[in-house]
């Protein structure tokens, strides 16, 4: 599922490659994917438009317009955003390329929402499991302040209160945007936080380091290219063992995500 790294390297691409460019024809006909837009109401709003501005909230993007419209994208469980031959976003799974890049292994069908340019190029919402979000003018009010870029008072005010798992509180949306259930395991386990300690009870040494772990792991993982390749990550399996000291891992469901973490080091 992407987290914020990989919707961090879609909003990149989108800002390197689509920006400045003219919007030609617009293709908004999945009823499901643009609700609650009708077929034809963004592709009116877009339409002779040319992109100007990429921004990303948590794993929300947004891509601002020279008319009134503003773009929102939201990639789901497993959207990737392609600009022409390029794509970023969700891992293609095996046997699941780019389209343009590896021929048809990813059809041009699992493409939801399409930008066609004046230039000939275009940018496209590609979605296999259709999960994925456009809409004119998102709403951005639930969302708490960008994980990537939270500063120290306002993530102390955010996460340390409440009775809740820290894990469970750092995925919640309306409390830290962007960190989804394998950032949050890696995070933690570099931070060497049981992932059910109460958030309220972390001192503020403790939130700092959280804080600090989850800035360092989310630059990694965007220019590596994804969460998927955080150290902790491997081996979250029913044999893995901790990458640092060898401990067998643990595993629990908390916030209703599948959870694993080292039972020596994380306490």
């Amino acid at each position: 599922m992407p987290e914020l790294p990989e919707v961090e390297r879609a909003r990149a691409l989108i800002a390197d490659r689509a920006l400045g460019r003219r919007i030609e024809t617009v293709d908004d006909r999945d009823e499901w994917v643009c609700r609650p837009h009708a077929p034809g109401e963004i592709a009116h709003a877009l339409t002779g438009a040319t992109l100007t501005q990429a921004h990303r909230r948590g794993k929300t993007m947004w891509v601002q317009t020279d008319a009134d419209a503003v773009l929102g994208l939201h990639l789901g469980m497993a959207g990737r955003i392609v600009v022409d031959a390029a794509a970023d976003g969700d891992r293609p799974g095996r046997g699941e390329g780019d389209g343009d890049q590896s021929g048809e292994a990813h059809p041009r069908g699992w493409d939801r929402f399409t930008l066609r340019f004046a230039d000939g190029g275009r940018l496209a919402l590609r979605d296999k499991r259709r999960l994925g979000r456009v809409r004119l003018d998102p709403d951005l009010s639930d969302l708490g302040p960008d994980a990537a870029e939270v500063g120290r008072e306002a993530f102390r005010r955010a996460v340390g209160s409440g009775t809740a798992p820290v894990k469970a509180r750092i995925m919640d949306q309306s409390v830290i945007a962007g960190v989804g259930n394998l950032l949050a395991d890696e995070t933690l386990w570099r931070a060497r936080l049981h992932p059910m300690r109460p958030a309220g009870e972390l001192t503020a040494g403790e939130l700092d380091q959280l804080r600090r772990e989850l800035r360092a792991a989310t630059r990694s993982a965007i220019r590596r290219g994804g969460v998927h390749t955080g150290e902790l990550i491997p081996a979250r399996r029913r044999d893995g063992a901790c990458p640092h000291c060898g401990t067998p891992l643990e595993r629990a469901t908390v916030g209703g995500r599948t959870t694993w973490w080292c039972p020596e080091e994380q306490r």
